[in-house]
């Protein structure tokens, strides 16, 4: 059961995603209808203070939550899975809301066979393409342990252990899948708050993020402090997808996320 400290806690972090301004004891009493008194919700205030999740600019200025406070809050609120997902309401509520949305279609293809041509060339069967590259031995070998591999592990194995002709020639195609980005005015206000460098910012662009992580909640790895990036893997009509959520931690996330499920 939520105590009294935590539900106030959520509370202010709820009322502050709405009104973005500091809150007092008595606004908040009002808005929800608290039963306890102003003076036990400053009581709160000022443990919640001390503990690093709320701050106050002036003495008697109401409170805003501070970044590790939203975090937490986040990280409990958004712990679900999507599936369908309404492409036209996340056009519109990235821009309503002010939130970057990227969505790369997630095309489902693995290693099948490696045919060894004259041992000269390699074929590289992929579910729906193929590619070739020269033939060695080693490599052959190598290759024959990665059939049923996913296309992005493929990419990601082969970068690392130096084989590039590979890595180059699936990377192209996966360059090449459906991608789509919802709201890049707020994502280049982003860039140039923090002056992202150019291989950061074409990693959005691209779509070379989407590739590189997994679903979750990302906080400082990828994206400057004060920001969220949330990963999920689900499907607009019958394609699926992997949509990466970029903005503000202040953003009302619950909401957008309410809106465009369709299920």
């Amino acid at each position: 059961m939520i105590d009294k400290k935590e539900f106030l806690l959520h509370s202010i972090i709820k009322a502050y995603i709405e009104h973005l301004e500091p809150i007092g004891s008595t606004q908040l009493k009002s808005m929800y209808d608290i039963a306890y008194s102003p003076a036990t919700i400053r009581g709160y205030f000022k443990k919640l203070g001390d503990e690093g999740f709320l701050a106050q600019e002036h003495v008697s200025s109401g409170r805003t939550p501070t970044t590790e406070a939203l975090k937490l809050y986040w990280t409990n609120k958004l712990n679900f899975k999507l599936n369908f997902v309404d492409e036209d309401a996340i056009e519109y509520l990235s821009k309503h809301i002010g939130i970057t949305v990227f969505v790369q279609e997630q095309k489902s293809d693995t290693l099948k066979d490696i045919l060894n041509v004259e041992n000269r060339y390699m074929i590289l069967e992929f579910s729906s393409f193929s590619i070739t590259v020269k033939y060695t031995d080693m490599l052959y070998r190598f290759l024959s342990d990665m059939r049923g591999l996913e296309l992005i592990h493929i990419v990601n194995i082969s970068k690392q252990v130096g084989a590039y002709e590979i890595y180059e020639k699936v990377s192209l195609h996966l360059q090449n899948k459906n991608f789509h980005i919802y709201n890049t005015k707020d994502f280049f206000s982003l860039a140039l708050r923090f002056d992202l460098d150019e291989k950061s910012i074409n990693s959005f662009l691209k779509g070379k993020i989407l590739d590189s992580i997994d679903e979750g909640l990302y906080f400082d790895e990828i994206i400057p402090e004060g920001y969220i990036g949330i990963c999920h893997n689900c499907k607009i009509k019958n394609n699926d997808i992997k949509m990466l959520v970029v903005g503000e931690l202040s953003k009302d996330y619950e909401y957008f996320f309410n809106k465009i499920s369709m299920i």
